[in-house]
């Protein structure tokens, strides 16, 4: 394969949404914590991410929104971070992942990203006139020597992966709530298929495994098969 082989792994709710709302200020990360009968059994869904690959795709809007413009430097940890961004992170933010990666990449079509002005051994920047999301995968996989990808992006950047057949495991950890609303973020959001035609866009999953956690929350492992 000429990409890294790559895991979708999410926190969502039984509704399929991964934002407690609309808003930037509406987040599960801050929400989940505060909700009684979620919060019980949040820790298992970290304590999972922990065990996940060693390579991390993310976008810097959802960074941005976590906060990392403005937080403190990190320690060094051993999981290399690969951000798709074009004008959400700020110089500091790219240093904040420089520090905390092993390896640091930032792909990106915007010629003047703060990135160009990060000096830093572990950083790497692919640089794409036209966006290209399987390009910048068979990059990575060259360049970097990224083998295995888990894919924590929002809904917008998971449709690319789905819809461009790039997407060869889904693991979900599903909470115990229901959060509504058509415009909150969801698993796969993106634009929606209008005809018979693009049914070959689908993903079609085989089931791995399915988990009962404790707290009334699921861990549910496809495999891409189609």
């Amino acid at each position: 394969m000429e990409r890294p082989i790559t895991t979708l792994f999410m926190l969502m709710s039984v509704d399929g949404k991964i934002s407690t709302g609309a808003t930037d200020e509406l987040d599960v990360d801050r929400d989940f914590p505060k909700i009684p009968g979620v919060r019980e059994g949040l820790h298992q869904y970290y304590e999972i991410e922990q065990t996940t690959d060693l390579w991390s795709f993310n976008t810097g809007r959802v960074q941005a929104k976590l906060g990392v413009n403005d937080k403190e430097m990190p320690s060094k940890t051993p999981v290399s971070f690969v951000l798709l961004d074009n004008h959400h992170l700020t110089e500091r933010g790219v240093r904040y992942f420089c520090e905390l990666s092993k390896q640091a990449v930032v792909i990106t079509s915007n010629p003047e990203h703060p990135a160009f002005h990060v000096e830093a051994s572990n950083l790497h920047i692919i640089f794409q006139e036209q966006p290209s999301l399987s390009e910048a995968l068979n990059r990575l996989k060259k360049e970097c020597g990224c083998d295995r990808l888990t894919v924590q992006s929002g809904g917008t950047v998971n449709s690319l992966f789905l819809r461009e057949k790039l997407l060869d495991y889904v693991d979900i950890v599903v909470a115990p709530v229901l959060i509504g609303g058509k415009d909150t973020p969801t698993l796969i959001d993106g634009i929606s298929l209008t005809s018979n035609d693009e049914l070959t866009k689908l993903g079609i999953l085989k089931l791995e495994n399915c988990s009962v956690l404790q707290d009334s929350y699921i861990r549910l492992r496809y495999q891409v098969i189609g």
